[in-house]
């Protein structure tokens, strides 16, 4: 199959779909692949490294799309790039959907085959296709948040660990998943007083079991929510329902019962933010303030580290695109459950259930269009 890789246009979006050594697998493998010029340039991939593994250098993302079968990104396409999708062709890449109608609209419009790495799941109900992005956000969270609390970021002037004769700092962690754990790995680090919220008794038994009393594990159902919210400095809302908008854990009257100068960083913003005053930035306007809160909501955060994010997402989607190239959409996915849990939209009807509710479409079992 030919295989396409245009250059990432969503602002400050440095990654890029496949690595050099991708390449290398895929040619092995008989493929074609085409790479727009200079795409993994920001991620420290130049063009000689694309062609020395057997890629073609193309100058235009139009004749990407134009000419491939398999069409390879990072972030959901923008709105010129779905102009560009031509039906029955193959979009492999992450989509995060149930907080985007109108890219939902033109998708199902372009009859195109829609596969979402973050639907994606393995025997165990995982995701292993967002697991290394959201391991990468869950880490730089905590960093992103330390830095907002700064005095000149607008933030309570407060170090994270804290100093001698100083405390440190509060840390409130929503959610226990991927996210939350490498959050939970940065914030201990540091030292700082770590809470880690989830609705699983047998999760936080695993947290507590990897951080021992550097954490303090929170059952939702068996706290009071506004008074934990009332003494953090630094919340991170780390909440995901797979392939829905995440739920609104923290409301806009909940922020008056924060300190002045405390800070949330809405990992979950891709699915829509777990916070009701939370809305889309990006990493060259990361911050607003909502009474007196600085709000840390940017959409694709692992993009500010695209080198290695672009390594460690390669490592998870590369074994599923190979299988996709040598086999075919139909074949790959119908001998897999796993793999076809990421069929988001295919020739023009919604396949992911959690989808199609949000937006009122009708749900097509993803078994029947294959």
């Amino acid at each position: 199959m030919r295989i396409g890789v245009p250059k990432e246009i969503k602002p400050q979006e440095n990654r890029i779909g496949l690595t050099p050594d991708s390449v290398k697998t895929l040619i092995s493998e008989g493929h074609e692949v085409l790479i727009e010029n200079n795409g993994g340039f920001e991620a420290g991939f130049e063009n000689d490294q694309y062609t020395e593994a057997g890629a073609k250098i193309v100058n235009k993302a139009s004749d990407i799309f134009n000419d491939s079968e398999i069409i390879v990104k990072v972030k959901e396409p923008q709105k010129v790039e779905v102009d560009m999708i031509r039906e029955n062709q193959i979009v492999y890449t992450y989509l995060h959907l149930a907080a985007a109608k109108e890219l939902t609209e033109g998708l199902i419009k372009s009859k195109s085959i829609n596969i979402a790495y973050e639907t994606v799941t393995d025997d165990n109900g995982r995701l292993p296709l967002l697991a290394p992005m959201s391991a990468v956000a869950g880490r730089m969270s905590v960093q992103a948040g330390a830095h907002c609390l700064e005095k000149n970021q607008k933030g309570r002037g407060v170090l994270l660990g804290g100093a001698p004769g100083g405390e440190p700092a509060n840390v409130l962690i929503l959610g226990g998943g991927v996210v939350g754990e490498n959050a939970a790995v940065i914030a201990t680090g540091m030292q700082a007083k770590v809470h880690i919220v989830d609705k699983s008794e047998a999760r936080l038994k695993q947290l507590v079991q990897m951080f021992g009393d550097k954490i303090i594990p929170e059952q939702s159902d068996k706290i009071d929510l506004n008074k934990l919210v009332a003494e953090t400095d630094l919340l991170i809302g780390g909440v995901l329902i797979p392939g829905a908008e995440a739920p609104k854990l923290v409301t806009k009257n909940m922020l008056k019962l924060m300190k002045r100068g405390s800070v949330i960083v809405d990992v979950a913003i891709d699915q829509g933010g777990c916070v009701e005053t939370s809305k889309p930035t990006t990493h060259g306007d990361p911050t607003y303030i909502v009474d007196d809160v600085v709000h840390y909501c940017v959409a694709n955060m692992p993009g500010g580290v695209p080198r290695t994010s672009t390594f460690a997402l390669n490592q998870a989607t590369l074994p599923y695109l190979v299988k996709l190239a040598n086999k075919g959409y139909q074949k790959a996915l119908g001998e897999d459950k796993n793999f076809l849990a990421g069929l988001n939209v295919c020739k023009g009807q919604v396949t992911y259930k959690a989808v199609a509710d949000v937006f009122g479409h009708e749900f097509a079992d993803p078994k029947s269009v294959l």
